[in-house]
């Protein structure tokens, strides 16, 4: 079940085709932004991948390649998905998300299984929005 929203960010992305994953296409995604997590003003940026599955839908991977910046400190996270492009070009996953952090703005966030909705326009203008799973 979902519980409280814990975040929304606005964030900017680049693409670029990676080599294939045997016949299938990969792609590499860069992300900087910025909005609210657990209450508190962040910046943040990430690069995560995505691999095209057979049926057309794409799984998509952060290992620990993201981070979140408050005032008082950094959190990191890992993150995966399932996605689909949109018909205006850009594309939809939904997922989880796990944040590791000692600020103490962010520690809320620590041992959470964290649900998301991430939407990316044709024009690379994304939206992340976090919500507890309990």
């Amino acid at each position: 079940m979902l519980g409280e929203k814990l975040g929304s960010m606005q964030l900017t992305t680049s693409n670029k085709v990676l080599p294939s994953n045997g016949s299938l296409p990969r792609f590499e995604t860069t992300t900087i932004g910025s909005g609210t997590l657990a209450g508190t003003e962040v910046n943040g940026m990430a690069t995560y991948t995505a691999d095209m599955r057979p049926d057309g839908t794409l799984y998509g991977e952060c290992p620990n390649q993201g981070v979140v910046i408050a005032e008082d400190g950094v959190a990191t996270f890992t993150a995966t998905g399932i996605g689909t492009f949109t018909e205006d070009g850009g594309s939809i996953f939904k997922g989880m998300v796990y944040f590791q952090t000692s600020a103490p703005s962010l520690s809320s966030l620590n041992g959470v299984a964290v649900v998301y909705d991430w939407e990316v326009d044709a024009e690379g203008n994304a939206s992340w929005d976090m919500w507890e799973w309990k």
